[in-house]
């Protein structure tokens, strides 16, 4: 059975191992990817789908500027391995996650992705057409859907992360990690 829960610390390595089996190498080149990198995701807004011990299933969301000061949140990536596909789990997943944007106040989640799969869902190419996503050729792929009716009337502009950047941790000389050796000093 397969139960949906909010990702913790624990579950980053398997998380990690899921998305590349899905998607392989190339996800580090996505333009997606590629404004995540370096930030954190949203707060209570990253998700795992679990068989038991296993992870089957991920979703995130992070906090971008859609425009000109506009907040949103990026949706992706979606995954589910391979033997759960087609039962579910990626639908339940999205609808998890949107309604626990919509729940914490966010009023407006972009995508890029295909719109046959997405549109279920409410996502649609009606109002993201003005953004601009850095590296993003297939403009048709980037959607949008409005969590408060009118989020995104008049969205324009380039869309730039807006999340908390990731603490990178240096190693120092000893191979402890800078911040580390910074408090113990």
């Amino acid at each position: 059975m397969v139960t949906i829960r909010n990702e913790t610390s624990a579950d980053v390595r398997a998380r990690n191992a899921l998305l590349d089996l899905a998607y392989g190498p190339v996800r580090f080149k996505k333009p997606s990817e590629k404004l995540r990198r370096g930030r954190l995701p949203a707060d209570g807004l990253s998700l795992v789908a679990c068989d038991g011990g296993r992870i089957v299933g991920t979703v995130r969301l992070w906090n971008v500027d859609a425009g000109g000061g506009r907040p949103a949140l990026l949706l992706g990536p979606l995954a589910v391995h391979p033997d759960w596909r087609n039962r579910g789990v990626g639908g339940e997943l999205m609808r998890r996650a949107l309604r626990n944007a919509r729940l914490t106040g966010h009023r407006a989640v972009l995508l890029v992705g295909d719109a046959d799969y997405y549109g279920r869902f409410g996502f649609t190419a009606d109002k993201s057409g003005a953004l601009v996503l850095p590296g993003l050729h297939e403009r048709h792929r980037l959607l949008g859907l409005e969590l408060a009716s009118g989020a995104l009337d008049g969205a324009r502009g380039l869309i730039a992360a807006s999340g908390r950047p990731a603490r990178a941790a240096r190693p120092a000389a000893s191979g402890v990690s800078f911040h580390r050796a910074a408090r113990a000093a």
